[in-house]
């Protein structure tokens, strides 16, 4: 049954191939804070792909515990999420920790509190890509995240251009298998495949910018079986179509 569901993206990625075309590919995981099952599980599934994990950590909550079994992972780093993952925003608006709410320069204060702690945490692991919570930050603070010694922002949709801020290159994520509006649950596996291969064919016709890797954005502690299965299924199309190689964000194009 998935595969059938899964099909669409298969025929795309066939197409890639026979057009000689590659596919850049990272993959990202939030709200990471200390060991886990679940985070055993992610480390085991990004180890069986060969796959950078990018884990992004939540500073004030990130435990050294953390970062001791990073140290044991294979291509596994750490990249700040936030500093608390605490909402701000009234009721009336989207969620928001780095949003137009608060004082830019306590904002920037904690953004590089927050990078300051992973860099001590996991220090060679650690990559100075900023990923705010909820996947917004406003203009003020992204403008000055090159000052708090962070080189990439990462959020979620299309970038619309390859530097979000001056030395600061934005790459983000564009795949969440979760729906958060309906509740947390797996999307259902044809709506998904539906996305990926319109992605996918944007990138093919020059209508999305195929030199920012395409990003696969998951949340380990949220993750029920069929996620899981869906998760790996999916990684492993991409992997056997010889079209994805994957990469970091840094080297973000």
């Amino acid at each position: 049954m998935l595969e059938q569901q899964l099909a669409p993206v298969v025929a795309e990625l066939e197409i890639w191939r026979d057009r000689s075309l590659t596919l850049p590919l990272w993959w990202r995981d939030d709200d990471a804070t200390g060991p886990s099952p679940a985070l055993e599980r992610l480390l085991a599934l990004t180890s069986s792909f060969e796959a950078p994990l990018h884990l992004a950590v939540v500073p004030c909550w990130a435990h050294p515990a953390l970062a001791q079994r990073l140290q044991g992972a294979e291509r596994a780093f750490a990249i700040p999420h936030g500093w608390r993952h605490e909402n701000h925003a009234p009721s009336t608006e989207k969620k928001a920790e780095f949003g137009a709410h608060r004082s830019v320069a306590v904002m920037l204060a904690e953004v590089e509190q927050g990078w300051r702690r992973i860099e001590a945490l996991f220090g060679p692991l650690a990559l100075p890509v900023f990923a705010p919570p909820w996947n917004r930050a406003c203009p003020a603070v992204v403008d000055r995240l090159a000052d708090c010694g962070l080189s990439v922002f990462s959020v979620f949709q299309p970038r619309r251009q390859r530097l979000a801020a001056p030395n600061v290159l934005e790459v983000n994520t564009h795949l969440d298998p979760i729906s958060w509006r309906g509740g947390g649950v797996l999307i259902e596996p044809e709506a998904l495949a539906a996305t990926v291969a319109d992605h996918l064919r944007a990138r093919r016709h020059a209508r999305a910018d195929n030199l920012e890797p395409y990003g696969l954005l998951t949340h380990h502690l949220v993750h029920d079986e069929p996620s899981w299965t869906l998760i790996a299924r999916l990684i492993e199309i991409f992997m056997r179509s010889g079209v994805a190689r994957w990469t970091s964000p840094i080297d973000g194009g």
